[in-house]
C-alpha cells in the first residue's frame, strides 16, 4: 500500500511540474446511482413482481402450516383416545396406530414445509440479484452514453460508500452532474404513473455501486 501511494504521489508531482495540463484534458461526470436506480420505472416493476411473488409463495406456505397445525390437532385427539379406558382394546390399539400413522405424516410435512421455504428464499434473492443486475446493466448503458455525448472521460457515483459506511465523495459541486438527464431518458415512455409510490419489497443495492 505504501508504495502504491509512493506510486501516485510521484506521478501527481511529475505531472503538476512537466507542465503537461493533464487535468484539462480529464472532464469528470458525476451521478447519484442510488436515485437512478430507485427512480427507474423498471425498478418500480420489479419490486412490484417480486413483491406478488413473495405473496403467493407466502400464501402457499401459510397453507401448508395450517395443514401441518391440523394434523397435530387429528394427532393430539389420537393420542388421547388410544389412552380412553371407556372404548375397548382393540379399538385403542388402532387409535395408537393412527396416532403412530398421523406423526410420521406429521415429521414429512415439516420436512416438506423447511424445504419449500428454503427454497422459497433462495427463488426470491435470486429473483432480486437477476433484477437487479438486468436494471444497473441498463443504467450503466445510459450514463456510458450520455457521458460520452458529454465528452466526459470519468463518471463518479456520488452515492457511494466506504467499507465503513462513510460517503466516499466528501465534495461535490454539482457540475456536470448527469443523474437527472440520464433518470429522464430511461423513464421517457414509461408505461406507469412514476408519481405513485409502489408498495414493494426493495431490491438490495449494494452501498458500494454495482
Amino acid at each position: 500500500m505504501r508504495n502504491f501511494l509512493r506510486t501516485i504521489v510521484a506521478t501527481v508531482l511529475l505531472l503538476a511540474f512537466s507542465g503537461i495540463p493533464a487535468m484539462a484534458q480529464t472532464k469528470i461526470a458525476t451521478v447519484d446511482l442510488r436515485k437512478l436506480f430507485d427512480g427507474y420505472y423498471k425498478t418500480k416493476i420489479a419490486q412490484a413482481n417480486i413483491q406478488e411473488k413473495a405473496a403467493q409463495l407466502d400464501k402457499d406456505d401459510k397453507g401448508m402450516r395450517d395443514d401441518l397445525q391440523k394434523a397435530s390437532t387429528e394427532y393430539q385427539d389420537l393420542l388421547a383416545q388410544a389412552n380412553d379406558q371407556a372404548i375397548s382394546a382393540d379399538e385403542r390399539d388402532r387409535r395408537k396406530q393412527a396416532a403412530t400413522d398421523k406423526l410420521k405424516q406429521i415429521q414429512d410435512s415439516k420436512a416438506t414445509i423447511d424445504q419449500y421455504e428454503r427454497q422459497a428464499q433462495a427463488t426470491l434473492a435470486d429473483q432480486r440479484q437477476r433484477m437487479r443486475a438486468d436494471i444497473l446493466k441498463e443504467i450503466d448503458a445510459a450514463v456510458t452514453a450520455k457521458a460520452k455525448a458529454a465528452g466526459c472521460t470519468l463518471v463518479i457515483d456520488t452515492a457511494a460508500e466506504t467499507i465503513n459506511q462513510t460517503p466516499t465523495i466528501i465534495y461535490n459541486s454539482g457540475e456536470n452532474d448527469l443523474t437527472d438527464a440520464v433518470l429522464a431518458q430511461l423513464n421517457a415512455g414509461a408505461p406507469i404513473d412514476l408519481t405513485k409510490p409502489v408498495s414493494t419489497t426493495p431490491l438490495m443495492l449494494g452501498t458500494n455501486g454495482p
